[in-house]
C-alpha cells in the first residue's frame, strides 16, 4: 500500500505521539508482568483449568512482548532517519512514511505451494507488520492476558485472606489443631496451582467448613490453646495451686493424726499425691509452648486436682470423726446437767451408766459407735427415771 509522503510537521507529530504510546504501553506491560495472577502460575506450575487457559494466555503474553519490542525497533528506526530536527529529504521522508503508517517491519515468511504459483512468480510470501498493526494485536492479546491475571489474583487475594488468620491458628496451636491442618493445606494447593478449576460457591464453603473445624477443635482444646498462649501464666496459675494443696496437706494430715489419735474409726483416705513432687515437675517443664510441654501441664493440673480432692476429702473425714467425737461429749455434759436438775446424778444406775459413757469417751483412740450407744443408753435410764421418755 502507497501512503501520501508525510510533511516535516506531520512525521515529528506522529513521531512524538507513537514515542508517548509506546512509554504507556510499555508501563502497562511492566505492570501486567508483575501482575500477583502471573506471579501465581509461574511460581507454582498450574494445573487442570487453570493450565488449559494458561496455554492460551501464556503464548498471548509472549506475543505482546514479541510487538512491543516490533514497535519499538521501528520507532527507533525512525529516530535514527529523522535525526535531528532540521530539514529531510524526500528519500527520508519516503522512509519515515512508511516507518509511521506502513508495513516496514517483517516477521515472517509463508512458503506458497508450487501448484499455486506462476511460472516466473514469487516461492512465498513475505509477512509484515507496522505500528498500527503491532499495537492491535497488542490490544487484542492484552484482552486475553489481564482477564486471567484478574481472575486467578481475585481468586488468590480471597482464598489468602480468609486462611491467613486460620492458618496462624493452628501455627500458634503447636499441634494441636493438626486435624484442620491437611484441609487447610489441601485448600491452599488447589488455590496455588488450580484457581480457576473453583466451582461457584465451592470456596466460600470451603472456608466456611475449614472455620467451622477450627472452632470446634478449638473448644475441645480450650485448655491447651490457653495455656500455649500464655505458658508462664499457666505455670505461674499452678505453681500458686500447688503451694495451696500443700499447705492443705499438711492441713490434713495434722487434722487426721489428732482423729487418729482420739478416734478409732475406719482408716482415713491416703495422704494423696505430694505437692512437692507435682512441684518438682512444674519447675522441670520446657519454657516453650511445645506440645509436650503443654500436654505435660495439664496432665499435672489433673492430677493437682486428684490431690486436692484426696487431701480435702481426708481432711473432712478427720475433722468429722473429731466433730462426732466433740458431740457426743456435748451430749454427756447436756444429761449430766438434766440428770442433776432431776436429782438423779447419784442414783445407782444413772451413776453406772454416766461411768460408762463417760470411760469410753475418754479412751484414746475412743470407738465412737460405743460411745454413741452409751450416751443412747444414758439418756434413756435418765429418761426412764423420770418416768418419761428423755
Amino acid at each position: 500500500m502507497t501512503f501520501p509522503l508525510l510533511g516535516l510537521v506531520e512525521i515529528d507529530r506522529e513521531l512524538a505521539a507513537r514515542t508517548a504510546e509506546l512509554a504507556k504501553v510499555t508501563a502497562t506491560l511492566l505492570e501486567l508482568d508483575r501482575h500477583p495472577g502471573l506471579t501465581l502460575v509461574r511460581r507454582y506450575p498450574p494445573t487442570g483449568e487453570t493450565a488449559r487457559r494458561w496455554g492460551l494466555v501464556e503464548r498471548a503474553l509472549g506475543e505482546l512482548w514479541e510487538d512491543l519490542g516490533r514497535v519499538r525497533a521501528i520507532l527507533s528506526e525512525a529516530e535514527t532517519v529523522r535525526g535531528g530536527r532540521g530539514r529531510v529529504d524526500d528519500r527520508a521522508r519516503r522512509r519515515l512514511t512508511e516507518l509511521l503508517r506502513g508495513r516496514p517491519h517483517e516477521i515472517g515468511r509463508t512458503p506458497i505451494p508450487l501448484a499455486q504459483r506462476g511460472l516466473t512468480g514469487p516461492a512465498e510470501t513475505l509477512v509484515t507488520v507496522g505500528i498500527a498493526d503491532s499495537l492491535d494485536r497488542m490490544r487484542a492479546a492484552f484482552a486475553v492476558v489481564a482477564p486471567f491475571a484478574e481472575e486467578v489474583g481475585a481468586v488468590d487475594r480471597q482464598v489468602i485472606g480468609a486462611l491467613a488468620p486460620l492458618q496462624q491458628r493452628v501455627e500458634q496451636a503447636h499441634g494441636t489443631l493438626d486435624a484442620a491442618a491437611e484441609p487447610l493445606a489441601n485448600l491452599l494447593s488447589r488455590a496455588g496451582t488450580d484457581p480457576l478449576g473453583f466451582r461457584p460457591g465451592e470456596i466460600t464453603a470451603a472456608l466456611a467448613a475449614l472455620t467451622a473445624l477450627i472452632d470446634t477443635e478449638s473448644a475441645r482444646h480450650a485448655d491447651h490453646l490457653a495455656v500455649s498462649a500464655d505458658l508462664p501464666g499457666a505455670v505461674a496459675a499452678l505453681r500458686t495451686r500447688l503451694s495451696d494443696l500443700a499447705t492443705l496437706q499438711q492441713q490434713a494430715d495434722e487434722t487426721a493424726a489428732q482423729a487418729e489419735h482420739r478416734v478409732a474409726g475406719g482408716e482415713l483416705p491416703g495422704a494423696g499425691e505430694p505437692a512437692a513432687r507435682l512441684l518438682a515437675e512444674l519447675d522441670a517443664l520446657g519454657a516453650q509452648p511445645a506440645r509436650p510441654t503443654v500436654e505435660h501441664l495439664l496432665a499435672l493440673r489433673v492430677r493437682t486436682g486428684h490431690a486436692v480432692d484426696t487431701a480435702t476429702q481426708r481432711q473432712e473425714l478427720a475433722r468429722g470423726l473429731l466433730d462426732r467425737r466433740a458431740e457426743l461429749r456435748g451430749r454427756l455434759t447436756a444429761y449430766r446437767a438434766k440428770a442433776a436438775r432431776l436429782g438423779l446424778s447419784e442414783d445407782r444406775d444413772v451413776l453406772a451408766a454416766d461411768r460408762i459413757a463417760g470411760g469410753l469417751l475418754g479412751r484414746r483412740p475412743c470407738d465412737l459407735a460405743a460411745v454413741t450407744r452409751a450416751v443412747a443408753d444414758y439418756r434413756s435410764i435418765i429418761g426412764e427415771k423420770a418416768g418419761r421418755t428423755a
